[in-house]
């Protein structure tokens, strides 16, 4: 059985409700939500009881424009990016939140970036 986009996209966003049922971010330890697309990938710092971002990242904006965005040093790239601006609002700690994607290739590189970077989980 092949899988269309269309279906595969609608196991990915089952996959991340069932994930997200758990993995919940608090004001003391937000999520890092990781979206990978096939040309880029991001990744924010949200508080969801307060319902906001605290930092954010990604291959779309103008310093990391220039660079190719679907690919594991660009991952890297935004992983140690996102750290940073997380630890400059005062994060230190967050649960990690894949995305329904699985962990490996660029969500793994992005995830050990940032823990490189100074974030904990």
């Amino acid at each position: 059985m092949s899988l269309t986009a269309k279906h595969k996209r609608e196991l990915r966003q089952r996959r991340h409700q069932r994930v997200r049922r758990r993995v919940q971010g608090t004001s003391t330890r937000p999520r890092l939500a990781v979206f990978r697309s096939a040309r880029h990938i991001s990744a924010q710092v949200i508080d969801d009881s307060a319902g906001r971002t605290l930092a954010a990242a990604s291959t779309v904006e103008p310093a990391l424009r220039d660079k190719p965005g679907g690919n594991v040093a660009a991952a890297r790239e935004v992983g140690r990016l996102v750290a940073e601006r997380a630890r400059q609002a005062g994060v230190a700690t967050v649960v990690f939140d894949r995305g329904g994607y699985r962990f490996h290739g660029r969500v793994a590189a992005l995830a050990e970036a940032a823990r490189e970077a100074g974030l904990e989980f």
